[in-house]
């Protein structure tokens, strides 16, 4: 939600779709709880916009104490309906928030969804490092292959009353893990109470220019400008 924000404060036309078809919360992050995306004349769904993005989400037709207990082929059709049956507008960016893991939602992904950059996201610590490993070697894979574009890694370090850095889930895993695949990592967001509650609260930090969030952003945008150049 920040980057998908923080790219439309930056003048882009960006759009948001939540592929957490199990679990979406991006209408909680960007305090769309009751919103409802409309319907076009050909049956489209038409995004709900905020804060400059247009939005869609599994989560729009849900209660929020719906469990959706579906096998792999209904979650597939699902997620390709929000991608293709969406009228998007003449968007710059299409952000795509996917669950971690490596299953049939990622596997859609890379196979029935032009996507053009993958960004992982991920805490220092080994055990969640593992799960990021994972979900770089599928995108290696042949006939799954995508670009990395790079890291951003979360909850990297908090800041200590006297100015210091503690690390509190270690510190250097998401170098290693950007090392071991070639790529790097392109911000450190810190531990910070105020993120949480924004999130909670459905107004993304970034609105509030906070500096790490800003940071990500810019650098994010960096990235993909010299992967489009490098493509071309």
């Amino acid at each position: 939600t920040n980057l998908a924000v923080g790219l439309a404060q930056e003048g882009a036309k960006v759009g948001l779709l939540d592929a957490n078809i199990y679990g979406p919360s991006v209408p909680q992050m960007m305090g769309l709880l009751e919103a409802r995306p409309g319907s076009s004349e050909n049956k489209k769904m038409v995004p709900v916009k905020k804060f400059g993005v247009e939005v869609n989400s599994i989560g729009f037709m849900l209660r929020p104490d719906q469990a959706l207990v579906w096998r792999g082929p209904m979650v597939t059709s699902a997620l390709k309906q929000l991608v293709f049956d969406t009228l998007w507008g003449d968007l710059d960016y299409l952000v795509v928030d996917a669950p971690p893991g490596t299953g049939d939602i990622h596997l859609t992904l890379a196979q029935a969804i032009p996507i053009t950059s993958v960004l992982v996201v991920s805490t220092p610590q080994k055990v969640a490092t593992s799960d990021a490993r994972k979900a770089l070697a599928m995108f290696k894979m042949k006939g799954l292959e995508k670009p990395i574009l790079g890291l951003i890694e979360n909850m990297s370090y908090a800041k200590m009353q006297n100015g210091e850095k503690s690390f509190p889930f270690g510190r250097g895993g998401g170098e290693k893990l950007a090392e071991e695949f070639g790529s790097k990592v392109l911000a450190k967001i810190p531990l910070d109470p105020s993120f949480t509650e924004a999130g909670d609260a459905g107004r993304p930090s970034v609105l509030s220019l906070a500096k790490p969030m800003k940071e990500m952003v810019q650098k994010v945008a960096q990235a993909l400008s010299i992967q489009n150049i490098q493509s071309k």
